[in-house]
């Protein structure tokens, strides 16, 4: 018997509402997300959210902006009906965070959903239409409302028993409704901002556009420690502009919790974004742990696409290359600033409370994996307008560097002693102070001594530092040896003897062969020796024992994915970084005086001196004020 074709027809549009509902609604906080996006294009300046039971109960969005009117609310609820965009080109370069005209239609088709709208001033006039999980033609009836709308989403998945069951608990689900208000209040600083949870006021956030007053809803919604170990940046080019918090490798997390991204305003979680900033924080960061940011990317809405995916997570740049290089460029150059010259007095006044409660109600744990030591605060850079003692430092800097114009040289030119035995030559007599300022200590300070053959102590104007010396060295060592290998411009070449053949596939073979010269650059000879077959001659003298077909492999991968690649300097900065630790000063090595100034003077001026090449901090400061607390001094 002959199996007859299905018949095409026209799906129910309760249906297709509900196969939408399955793209942008998964969960409640799918909803919350929506709700508020739909409240900030309104051009609300206070956006109220309301949640029951986690959001299975009741999701409640209200904002105070422009409304709907009595006509235009029945289009409200259909289907690829919106106001944000009508034709290609508005698409093209949209700029409002919906456009699709699909939430509030998927949304109804799986709750029932009642939205109240007013779009004049007088609060008697208003208009209501229900909605509740079934294809009908919506129903206007009056009721009285501010200025604004109210969006209430009650009893979510009801009649799609499959998709209820798949709700997490209360608690879970609550965190991810927070954690999409969190992403929202942090996309908007001139919104006020509430969320109630069970009549509950979680948060309340003024609107506010002072740096001050951003800095205060960072911390927070992200707690105080964030906003304490993080740097701005700030930084514009070719129309591109980034700006933003990038936290300092010492304060890290074990997850990625609190990375966040924004182009124009929009959230997103990108995968071009996230490798530029991995490979910025490559160099420093303890193995296995994650950064944390809150950034923020301004570019031309036509050279990025964010119609690439319903829930408008995902964005598509016009020249990935450029944004990636932008922001790679920008970031790395920004860690490898955050020297030990800023004053710590800033952080005397807060050291009692570093160990508060992270914005999930869990207590931080970078406090609790961290020693007391460094808990009591650490002396970096942070906002531009943080501390007034960076002037001060950057000062006594110029003016040592103008008494001591050899050091540098110094400490650059080769040791015919070993290694370990650097710090143990005569070194410098006591460093003078500059004459222009004659009573201002360097920013780490004097040496004091040494404590069990491991860590310098020293003596700076805010208190105590302390100094792990072979970390510290470990440091220098390795920027030196970066900056001697980039002085020469290009990575000594050495040919196999037997071209190692790789087999691989034709778009591995089409990223070779359009990338022929990056691949060059990097000391690597690649041919082509078949459709899918590649030959790899030559590789870096530094790399000579590495793995060939696992080293071209990553390598293409990375130049076809984010236009350039990584993974050499990355095998050759692994190995330097190996030849920098055994190069360094040994622990229970007994040095001078002047050998730890030497070393303390050689960290205040270079690149990254606040973490050894494994990412651990190398230094800690306890100011007076933490002294006299810790020994009850004034109580």
């Amino acid at each position: 018997m002959t199996a007859t074709a299905p018949r095409i027809q026209v799906l129910d549009p309760r249906l297709a509402n509900q196969i939408a509902a399955g793209e942008v609604v998964e969960r409640p906080s799918s909803v919350t997300k929506e709700l508020i996006e739909n409240a900030i294009d309104a051009g609300s300046q206070r956006i109220e959210v309301e949640i029951e039971q986690g959001g299975a109960r009741l999701i409640k969005v209200r904002d105070d902006g422009i409304g709907i009117g009595e006509e235009d609310l029945p289009l409200a609820l259909a289907r690829h009906a919106t106001s944000k965009i009508g034709s290609l080109e508005d698409l093209e370069g949209v700029s409002s965070l919906g456009f699709r005209g699909e939430a509030l239609a998927s949304i109804s088709s799986v709750s029932r959903l009642e939205l109240i709208s007013n779009a004049e001033d007088d609060p008697r006039h208003g208009w209501r239409v229900v909605a509740e999980g079934r294809g009908m033609e919506a129903r206007v009836t009056p009721a009285p409302h501010p200025r604004g709308t109210s969006v209430g989403v009650r009893d979510l998945f009801f009649n799609t028993p499959a998709r209820r069951k798949f709700l997490r608990t209360e608690k879970t689900e609550f965190a991810h409704v927070e954690e999409a208000f969190r992403r929202q209040a942090l996309s908007r600083y001139d919104i006020a901002w509430v969320l109630r949870h069970n009549q509950k006021v979680i948060h309340q956030l003024p609107a506010g556009h002072s740096a001050a007053a951003r800095e205060r809803r960072i911390a927070s919604l992200l707690g105080k420690n964030f906003i304490e170990h993080a740097r701005y940046i700030e930084r514009e080019a070719g129309g591109i502009r980034l700006s933003g918090w990038v936290g300092l490798p010492t304060h890290s997390r074990s997850q990625a919790d609190q990375q966040y991204f924004f182009v124009n305003g929009r959230v997103v979680r990108d995968r071009l974004v996230a490798h530029a900033v991995r490979q910025a924080y490559r160099d420093v960061l303890f193995n296995g742990r994650h950064p944390v940011f809150v950034l923020y990317l301004e570019l031309d809405p036509d050279v990025v696409d964010v119609n690439v995916h319903p829930t408008k997570h995902e964005v598509r740049f016009r020249d990935g290359r450029m944004v990636h290089d932008f922001l790679y460029s920008s970031l790395h150059h920004s860690l490898a600033s955050a020297k030990p010259a800023e004053s710590a007095e800033d952080h005397d006044a807060e050291v009692a409370d570093t160990s508060g409660a992270s914005p999930q109600g869990e207590a931080s744990e970078v406090a609790a994996e961290q020693p007391r030591w460094q808990q009591q605060g650490i002396a970096l850079t942070h906002s531009p307008d943080r501390h007034p003692g960076a002037e001060r430092v950057r000062r006594f800097m110029q003016g040592y560097q103008a008494l001591h114009p050899n050091h540098e040289e110094t400490l650059l030119t080769p040791q015919p002693s070993p290694p370990s035995e650097r710090y143990s030559e005569v070194r410098e007599a006591p460093l003078a102070m500059p004459d222009n300022d004659p009573t201002a200590p360097p920013p780490l300070g004097f040496a004091l001594g040494q404590l069990h053959g491991i860590y310098i102590l020293a003596q700076n104007a805010e208190g105590l530092v302390l100094v792990d010396m072979h970390a510290a060295h470990e440091r220098i060592v390795y920027e030196r040896m970066k900056t001697q290998l980039a002085a020469a411009k290009g990575l000594d070449a050495q040919p196999l003897l037997v071209p190692v053949s790789i087999a691989a596939s034709r778009a591995e073979v089409a990223t070779a062969e359009s990338e022929q010269e990056a691949i060059a650059r990097l000391g690597i000879e690649l041919d082509i020796a078949g459709p899918e077959t590649l030959l790899v001659r030559q590789l870096p003298a530094l790399l000579a024992q590495a793995d060939p077909e696992a080293l071209v492999r990553q390598m293409l991968e990375e130049l076809a994915r984010y236009g350039r690649t990584h993974q050499v300097e990355a095998r050759v900065h692994e190995l330097l970084s190996t030849m920098a630790c055994h190069g360094s000063v040994r622990a229970n090595r007994r040095l001078t005086i002047d050998e730890m100034n030497a070393l303390l003077r050689d960290m205040e001026r270079t690149e990254r001196s606040d973490q050894c090449n494994h990412g651990r901090p190398t230094w800690t400061q306890m100011g007076l004020k933490a002294l006299d607390r810790l020994f009850l001094r004034g109580q």
